[in-house]
């Protein structure tokens, strides 16, 4: 069997290197190491490339850093992300920071996904609203979805607890709510059998709207009294303070279902003593919750 003999030359090695060199693309995650440290930034070995990148000094993280070698030591490996592809000499420019806002909407959207609340804090506001910022992501909470409707320059530089009322990735656009934040946490507050106290916010005549500091409970006019009620505005006037037993929760909905007519002792109680019921609701409720729970 006859063989051959073949050369393989620096300068084949060299064009076979370069076969499989990088083609470093816009929005390409790639793995490098600081070698280089500039006024400006930092220059970057990138593993696989045949040029070194730049990392300007304003991309390589979130925060304000005065010392980069603080947070980019020499010939530590970390990825960065190319956000300006390959010059005249085969450099391209990468950045840290648009890595770590990529992290930041994710876990936007995982809040999002899960209704979870968190903090923002304010730092602006005009005639619709607050401007806000969450980890150098700025978003907008509407006047409609703040608890402090009025004087909104007191809010400058507070933290909100909010969720997440819209969330557009694409158009980099973020709406927070306080509004809603609040009223989940007061609804994770409430349990069936529980007496709360809340007032009128309106009168349907289905029944009785009740504010519970930012959650909405109705009073369904059956559940009112255990004997026909002619006029809901009558009894119940919008302000009215009222106490009502907790009878069902729908937490989808956030649809929370209250009841005096439990409170009674005899039927159109509710209607001849008012005031009464009211005052001695504790110790009504205590009775009237053995037969929620046991129903």
């Amino acid at each position: 069997m006859n063989t051959k003999n073949t050369s393989f030359s620096l300068d084949d090695f060299a064009r076979a290197l370069e076969q499989h060199d990088y083609d470093l693309q816009k929005g390409q995650v790639v793995r490098g190491q600081v070698f280089e440290y500039t006024s400006d930034g930092v220059y970057i070995d990138i593993l696989g490339g045949k040029s070194p990148g730049f990392l300007p000094r304003k991309e390589a993280s979130l925060a304000d850093v005065e010392d980069l070698s603080e947070i980019l030591p020499l010939q530590e490996e970390r990825e960065f992300l190319v956000i300006r592809e390959q010059n005249a000499e085969g450099q391209v420019i990468l950045s840290i920071r648009q890595l770590e806002l990529e992290k930041v909407w994710d876990q936007l959207n995982e809040s999002q996904q899960q209704a979870q609340s968190f903090q923002v804090r304010v730092t602006g506001m005009n005639r619709g609203g607050v401007t806000v910022d969450f980890d150098s992501l700025r978003g907008f909470i509407p006047r409609s979805h703040l608890s402090e409707k009025e004087d909104l320059n007191s809010l400058i530089d507070q933290l909100l607890t909010v969720h997440i009322l819209e969330l557009d990735r694409d158009r980099n656009k973020l709406v927070f709510s306080q509004r809603l934040a609040s009223e989940s946490v007061s609804f994770g507050q409430l349990e069936v059998g529980q007496l709360i106290e809340g007032k009128v916010s309106s009168v349907k005549p289905f029944g009785v709207f009740v504010d519970l500091d930012g959650v909405t409970g109705l009073i369904h006019i059956k559940e009112v009294s255990q004997k026909y009620i002619e006029s809901l505005p009558t009894l119940f006037p919008v302000g009215q303070a009222v106490k009502a037993l907790v009878i069902d929760l729908e937490e989808g909905r956030r649809r929370v279902s209250l009841s005096t007519r439990l409170l009674e002792n005899y039927p159109g109680e509710i209607v001849d003593k008012f005031p009464e019921v009211m005052d001695s609701a504790e110790a009504r409720a205590e009775r009237a919750k053995k037969l929620i729970i046991a129903s």
